[in-house]
């Protein structure tokens, strides 16, 4: 069995060391600890080639997994993976303690992101555990257990639990810098019953990977532009004061009745070539969504990006269909900008709004004030006129 631990805190073994009999590498890489440093040795992010750390797509395309520089957590987690044996029955298991940020942080086509996609694209990810908050001595915040495994058992194959252990904990007597709580031998023994198990409760949930999987998709919309002829262009516009001159004469002779709020119509009106009306345009239009539509260009103030589950029933057709089309029935997809994405949010399946409450309870509490703060006044009154009569 290998094992590698990186230990800021011993504390953070609390759970992990109940399943080290089933591990082969465990990690507590350093929670949001820049690496700019290393990377601008390196001569920076893109000069990053390692293999541990860049994979490749179907069809040869690079899919960089470089996290940011502000926070190397990952990098110790692919490192790992790329630690991970292929060639023995048993393969490897992974379990690293981390904060929020790797579950999430990242948009699609991010080096987070993509770290997230070939995990859980090569089927790696066999759960996650969110930890309570104050667990640990130098930090409060949330933690959360990423076990992996290269030989996933059967029932396990193309699924992920997430396991809620936030709440399971006993309060410490005593504090011990940020650590109020721990966990008990028992906690600990039904957190691993549940995963063991593959319980499904409130605090267990399963789901295929694709349920951690988006595309973000670049919504489009035509630019429309109005052609104001009389306008002026600048005299520096062209280099040479005849071409401005040949430009204004192309300008006035259009024929009448050319229609203004179609460009194409009254470019092709002026006769001009593309080089020139490229620079006039600027000048003589403005936009105006009552125009007709400049045929193959966008209009870059009304670009929008959607994240579209992959369970969306019908994809991104559908999701254009349903949720784009009838607000904006002139919107496409920029399909070469589809970028794919993953992310791990336990808040959208935990979470537990807290119910609101009864309306009498609220109105009676009021007026228990009420009758609190009258008599408090009465007794200041009182005091204020016996010692007006005492003078």
């Amino acid at each position: 069995m290998m094992t590698t631990v990186n230990i800021m805190d011993t504390g953070k073994l609390l759970f992990l060391g109940i399943l080290a009999a089933k591990l082969q590498i465990i990690l507590n890489p350093p929670y949001g600890k820049s690496w700019k440093t290393d990377a601008d040795k390196l001569g920076g992010k893109k000069e990053i080639l390692d293999s541990r750390f860049n994979a490749y797509l179907e069809g040869g395309e690079l899919m960089p997994m470089i996290p940011r520089t502000s926070d190397g957590q990952l990098l110790f987690l692919l490192n790992n993976v790329a630690k991970m044996k292929k060639d023995t029955p048993l393969g490897s298991r992974i379990a690293e303690v981390h904060n929020g940020s790797s579950i999430f942080t990242g948009d699609a086509g991010s080096g987070e992101s993509n770290a997230r996609r070939y995990m859980i694209e090569h089927d790696l990810v066999e759960a996650i555990i969110a930890l309570p908050e104050n667990m640990f001595y130098n930090t409060g915040i949330g933690t959360f257990i990423w076990i992996l495994s290269n030989r996933k058992e059967e029932r396990r194959k193309g699924k992920i639990q997430l396991i809620d252990a936030t709440a399971m904990k006993s309060p410490l007597r005593k504090n011990m810098g940020k650590k109020n709580c721990e966990f008990t031998p028992e906690i600990r023994k039904e957190i691993v019953r549940i995963f063991l198990e593959m319980e499904e409760s409130d605090v267990s949930m399963i789901f295929p990977n694709e349920e951690f999987a988006y595309w973000t998709i670049t919504v489009e919309r035509p630019l429309r532009l109005r052609v104001f002829p009389e306008r002026a262009i600048p005299a520096d516009t062209f280099k040479k004061s005849d071409e401005l001159t040949a430009v204004q004469k192309a300008i006035l002779s259009v024929p009448a009745g050319t229609p203004t709020d179609d460009w194409a119509a009254f470019a092709k009106a002026t006769g001009l070539k593309a080089a020139a009306l490229k620079k006039i345009r600027p000048f003589i239009t403005e936009k105006d969504e009552t125009a007709k539509p400049v045929e193959g260009e966008a209009d870059a103030d009304l670009r929008d990006t959607e994240n579209v589950p992959f369970n969306y029933p019908g994809g991104i057709e559908a999701f254009m269909r349903d949720e784009v089309l009838p607000y904006a029935p002139d919107a496409w997809v920029d399909e070469k900008k589809t970028v794919i994405g993953y992310e791990i949010s336990f808040a959208k399946y935990f979470y537990r709004p807290t119910p609101l409450r009864d309306m009498r309870e609220i109105l009676a509490e009021i007026e228990d004030l009420e009758k609190a703060s009258d008599g408090m006044l009465a007794e200041v009154m009182g005091g204020l006129m016996d010692e007006y009569k005492s003078v």
